[in-house]
């Protein structure tokens, strides 16, 4: 299959997002229904907060970044309608599922919600010259870092005090809402705070040895020989390489650069599954059995992050071995997740590659992964031809 900046645009522009313009938009209630089959009919009309600001996101930040369409912008506003109307809680904090008319299902454990929120509102806002929509999302983005140290509240399961660990998820993912964010939280230290957070996160969850990240740090060492401890997630990882290479380009810190394409180069040959191809899903670091049932899975989101990644160290650095796996992801992905018939890419496969499901969206699958992955690479190939 072509690789070219002409080739990822048109997916986008004329697979993947026809597929939740024609599809997703609630035009009764508002927002979006994301529990979609394959030729994309509604099977559930539950609403997850994560996937309603994620989507909001998307169609903001292709209208402002891409081409101001006027109905992505009618979709962009047409969810935060939604969400600012039905997503918050008494204390302003972000519930994790609602039904279809906007009634609170889930309480508010889940602090990604707030995250995935925050970054929508600030889209949204640019968008807009919405300055209540700006204030709105700083307010969120305040209410995460108080959150941080406790990010499920009142709503934790487990006990800490006995067995803690440090998260990769929250880190990274307040990373790239501080770059998205960057407009609004700007102010003197800021390259500064943020070179130093993701360099923090660097020393503390990079396992010398496999140079690869480990989903959790115990706080107490004897804890790290657990399933928690000992556990990688390769889409994870690589996601964060990418974050740092951003982080690395606005604050000039070229070794920041150097060592996340390591990091990214690591985790590729090691999450590669040699005999059938893609990558796991989790893996164990001492490859002892796995509580994740689903760890040999291969997950649509996973593959698209390799995308994005390996093809900003092909454009940045030139680097051959990134160029490398950029083909073989591509081929890999656009031949076993890709629906040309009706648009967007399955999203779970079995380890051998037939699909596990043929549903392109549902609790945890949305219209955010694939569009961004897909212009993401655009703009990287677009780039790398004009070299």
């Amino acid at each position: 299959m072509t690789i070219s900046s002409a080739f990822y645009y048109d997916q986008l522009v004329n697979k993947i997002l026809p597929f939740w313009e024609n599809n997703s938009i609630d035009k009764e209630f508002n927002g979006y229904f994301t529990c979609l089959n394959e030729d994309g009919s509604v099977y559930d009309t539950d609403k997850f907060i994560w996937l309603q600001a994620r989507q909001v996101w998307v169609f903001s930040k292709l209208y402002n970044d891409l081409n101001q369409n006027e109905s992505w912008k009618d979709i962009a506003t047409s969810g935060v309608k939604f969400l600012t109307e039905h997503g918050q809680d008494p204390d302003g904090n972000w519930y994790f599922s609602l039904n279809q008319s906007g009634k609170p299902l889930m309480a508010p454990y889940n602090i990604f919600s707030d995250c995935f929120a925050a970054m929508a509102l600030s889209e949204y806002a640019k968008l807009n010259k919405d300055m209540e929509l700006k204030e709105k999302s700083l307010k969120t983005f305040q209410n995460i870092q108080k959150r941080s140290s406790e990010p499920n509240n009142k709503y934790k399961k487990a006990i800490t005090e006995n067995r803690g660990f440090h998260s990769l998820s929250l880190p990274m993912i307040s990373l790239n809402l501080q770059l998205e964010m960057n407009w609004i939280l700007d102010s003197k230290d800021f390259l500064t705070k943020i070179n130093a957070q993701a360099h923090q996160i660097i020393d503390r969850h990079l396992d010398k040895n496999l140079n690869i990240f480990l989903e959790n740090i115990a706080i107490n060492t004897i804890d790290q020989d657990t399933f928690q401890g000992r556990l990688i997630s390769p889409g994870h990882g690589i996601e964060t390489t990418w974050f740092l290479m951003d982080v690395g380009l606005l604050t000039n810190d070229t070794s920041l650069i150097d060592k996340s394409i390591s990091i990214l180069l690591s985790t590729l040959e090691y999450g590669w599954d040699s005999k059938y191809g893609g990558l796991f899903y989790f893996m164990d670091k001492h490859n002892k059995p796995m509580q994740e049932l689903e760890h040999d899975q291969k997950l649509w989101w996973v593959h698209q992050e390799a995308l994005i990644a390996t093809a900003m160290g092909w454009r940045i650095q030139q680097n051959e071995d990134c160029q490398k796996w950029f083909k073989k992801l591509h081929d890999y992905a656009w031949d076993h997740f890709n629906d040309p018939k009706h648009g967007e890419w399955f999203g779970y496969l079995h380890r051998t590659g037939e699909k596990l499901n043929t549903s392109k969206g549902g609790k945890w699958k949305g219209c955010f992964h694939t569009p961004r992955a897909i212009y993401r690479c655009y703009k990287e190939l677009k780039m790398i031809e004009s070299q």
